[in-house]
């Protein structure tokens, strides 16, 4: 391994930095070096612009793609170079707010049922019932479901934190199913090989087939399952600060954002229209 990325890797260990971070950071700053096919610490700041714009302008990358990339170039210039932030013209990075789409009871039942395969329909129901990431579901492990409690462990996810999140009767069951026809040693929903995880890639496009197959258009991949699971408690009358605590959020600001997508409380809610005394057009026909 070349001592720059060495050195890249060591100071996000320092801090902590999830693996998955970790891995983001080192491939935008890969790709800036093979872009001009220079090592990195020798491309100054114009070209650092010049190759965000490229991604935004020229490859289309998603907003949140191109957000990665600027907070991995920036650490590895700022933090292991030692640069003046200042010194590298990158503009702070900026939130899209852009409210996810939302699977109706309907679309949801279609999901599961048209997935066939018994391990691809109980990690869906999985990441739907415990409203988990998708790096928190590929890494469950069987000690983590605790029947006694009702409740499944999540073991050093964002920010690395434990947390419990609900263990539902219904889930519990297909568990015990899959369990009984696939009998996993360590990993809940191991890989191809029994002695590793599922890869995150994986259970995306597992999702993605599925969507396919139950005829689903709304976008999304399956991060839109746990979306639902939060949208949905709300709907039911869970209290934020409860669901803000299921799913791992460290501020409850993130949590209430899904108030907006409540379809229930929207439909509740009356125009203003609907409150004015607007007299019946039909009466001054013929006036």
């Amino acid at each position: 391994m070349k001592p720059l990325r060495q050195k890249m890797l060591n100071d996000m260990k320092l801090r902590r930095f999830a693996p998955n971070t970790q891995e983001a950071y080192v491939s935008a700053v890969a790709g800036l070096a093979k872009f001009y096919k220079q090592s990195p610490d020798l491309i100054d700041k114009e070209k650092i612009q010049a190759y965000l714009l490229h991604l935004s302008d020229e490859l289309k990358l998603s907003w949140g793609t191109c957000n990665v990339a600027v907070a991995g170039i920036k650490f590895f210039y700022t933090q292991t170079l030692g640069m003046d932030s200042m010194q590298l013209g990158i503009p702070p990075m900026k939130t899209q707010r852009k409210l996810p789409d939302i699977l109706s009871d309907e679309d949801l039942t279609r999901l599961f049922q048209c997935t066939r395969n018994l391990k691809h329909k109980t990690m869906l129901m999985t990441t739907y019932a415990g409203g988990l990431r998708v790096s928190e579901l590929v890494n469950l492990q069987l000690q983590d479901i605790d029947s006694g409690r009702m409740t499944i462990k999540i073991c050093q996810s964002k920010g690395n934190k434990d947390r419990y999140t609900i263990l539902s009767h219904r889930l519990l069951t297909e568990l015990r199913t899959y369990w009984r026809k696939y009998k996993p040693h360590f990993w809940l929903f191991p890989g191809l090989f029994s002695d590793r995880p599922m890869t995150r890639s994986s259970a995306e496009l597992i999702y993605n087939c599925a969507k396919k197959r139950a005829g689903i258009t709304k976008e999304g991949g399956i991060h839109t399952l746990r979306h639902g699971f939060a949208t949905n408690l709300l709907e039911a009358g869970v209290d934020v600060r409860t669901i803000q605590l299921l799913m791992g959020h460290s501020s409850i600001t993130t949590t209430a954002r899904y108030i907006q997508l409540t379809s229930k409380k929207l439909s509740a809610t009356k125009s203003p229209l609907d409150l004015l005394e607007i007299p019946d057009m039909k009466r001054f026909k013929g006036m």
